[in-house]
């Protein structure tokens, strides 16, 4: 009779586990999600939102002949940074050289240049030789030192270009 009863409760309490166990993992992927969210939100600058000025109101006319294809809508400022030099995490031998410049949207702000110069030196000395090796690893750099810089900035930077990247 106990055998009986024990293989008739099995399985009810085999469905109730299953139950919970699917219910925990819901609950632990919409916190997670939440939580990715929230940090998200955090940590990307909010986008700066420019108001046009009215037609007739101070707004200066539309120059005839429509301007150069790929031509920026604002005044740019570039400012060359300084060379890095740098030595990577592994082999701990190699070394790097880059020369970069920074678009500004705005005015140049001094300090924050430095502080993206200071901020792509720290980060340089975190790579590894095979993250940064052929022409998939300089995509990954460039664009990870891009929104460094536009993070660093708060949105004010607008670009970073390479100028020159020698590995020794």
């Amino acid at each position: 009779m106990t055998d009986a009863s024990l293989t008739a409760d099995q399985p009810a309490k085999k469905k109730s586990s299953l139950v919970m166990t699917a219910a925990a993992v819901l609950g632990l992927t919409v916190v997670g999600v939440g939580g990715g969210w929230v940090v998200g939100k955090m940590i990307v600058p909010s986008p700066v939102v420019e108001e046009a000025p009215a037609a007739g109101h101070g707004a200066a006319a539309a120059p005839a002949g429509g301007g150069e294809h790929g031509a920026a809508a604002g005044v740019s400022h570039v400012r060359p940074l300084e060379p890095i030099i740098a030595n990577l995490a592994y082999p701990s031998d190699s070394m790097v050289r880059l020369e970069v410049s920074l678009i500004f949207g705005e005015n140049i702000d001094e300090a924050v240049a430095a502080s993206i110069q200071e901020d792509i030196l720290a980060y340089m000395r975190t790579l590894s030789l095979q993250q940064i090796q052929g022409p998939r690893g300089f995509g990954y750099l460039r664009d990870d030192l891009k929104e460094r810089a536009k993070l660093r900035s708060q949105g004010k930077v607008a670009d970073l270009v390479f100028r020159t990247f020698i590995i020794e």
